[in-house]
């Protein structure tokens, strides 16, 4: 299922609009949720990039300070058609900072450096900040308005971003090949077995959308804690749930499938094992692969939503995400952008 076939929740989007005109019309800032130490070997680097890989950009500091690749660590991919801030850590092992202001790359700024005791590790942020400008905006400015006003207070559906999946989709077809014995490297295993839970994450919240159920608990639930990878459950829904749901302090939860059952029970656990089962080649592979049942929350509830009209047809939003989450989910909620 395509990005533009999954269901919206909120209708069909009033407003058409170009998205990314330029990087600097979507800007990224990381939020680590934590400051350096302050001292120890790694040097804790915020980065400023423009139109560029997270990946080359970590290649690019190692040589520039003269370590193998792997002493270079950070949180986050962070898109490339953007302007982005994020941490990069760059083990030192003894050795003095370079003079990080000559970095040689006019396209990448070290805006700050201090010292850590610890190497970043992958997904070790709580959120990302972002600023985003929709150009040529046409369509109905009113229910635009009444459309970000339901965003703030009840969120978006918490899928998987079109650039999980490659170009076209095509992660999907890759994993479906690479479970049917095609062999692919390492690195790419990785990206297409995440391909492969998205792919099946997706349906299942997509079947939820349609049923008006992916801010609403069904019987068998299990419930996301916000801010954190737990969740519990089931268990009946009660008044204190829904208190808590109401608040945004839990979300109904879907499956990153892998190893054994899903935890849900009754028509959660039906509905999930059926959405497995039209795409048993990618469940059955990821099963294969070893890869254990994990859950995500359907729901997702942008932070801080502003939103103001620029001078002629442009709309300038500014919203924080939790780590994982994808602004173009909310994006498309409003907007179908080109």
């Amino acid at each position: 299922m395509s990005d533009l076939e999954l269901p919206y929740a909120y209708g069909n989007p009033p407003l058409t609009a170009v998205l990314r005109s330029s990087p600097e019309d979507f800007q990224v800032e990381e939020i680590l949720g934590y400051d350096a130490d302050g001292e120890g070997e790694h040097a804790l680097l915020w980065v400023e990039k423009r139109g560029s890989n997270t990946d080359w950009v970590a290649r690019e500091l190692a040589r520039f300070a003269e370590v193998p690749p792997l002493n270079v660590g950070y949180a986050g991919l962070k898109d490339r058609h953007a302007v982005t801030r994020q941490t990069f850590s760059v083990q030192l092992a003894g050795k003095p900072d370079p003079d990080w202001s000559t970095f040689p790359h006019a396209e990448v700024k070290v805006l700050a450096a201090t010292r850590h005791k610890r190497k970043l590790k992958r997904g070790a942020l709580r959120g990302n900040r972002f600023v985003l400008v929709l150009r040529d905006v046409a369509g109905d400015r009113t229910v635009a308005e009444q459309v970000l006003q339901q965003i703030a207070q009840r969120g978006v559906p918490n899928y998987f971003g079109e650039q999980r999946f490659g170009r076209e989709g095509g992660n999907v077809a890759q994993a479906r090949a690479m479970f049917a014995g095609r062999r692919v490297d390492r690195d790419k295993r990785h990206f297409l077995l995440s391909a492969a839970r998205s792919h099946i994450f997706n349906a299942v919240l997509a079947a939820r959308v349609e049923q008006g159920a992916w801010d609403a608990p069904m019987e068998g639930e299990i419930w996301s804690l916000a801010g954190s990878r737990s969740w519990f459950g089931p268990v009946p829904f009660d008044a204190t749930l829904s208190e808590r749901l109401a608040r945004g302090d839990i979300h109904p939860s879907g499956p990153l499938w892998g190893r054994g059952e899903t935890p849900a029970a009754a028509d959660v656990a039906a509905l999930e094992n059926a959405m497995a089962a039209a795409n048993a080649d990618l469940a059955d592979g990821l099963v294969a692969a070893k890869m254990d049942q994990e859950r995500r929350a359907l729901r997702m509830i942008p932070q801080n939503l502003a939103w103001r009209w620029l001078d002629g047809d442009a709309l300038e939003l500014s919203f924080e995400l939790p780590a994982g989450a994808y602004a173009t989910t909310v994006v498309r909620e409003l907007a179908r952008t080109s």
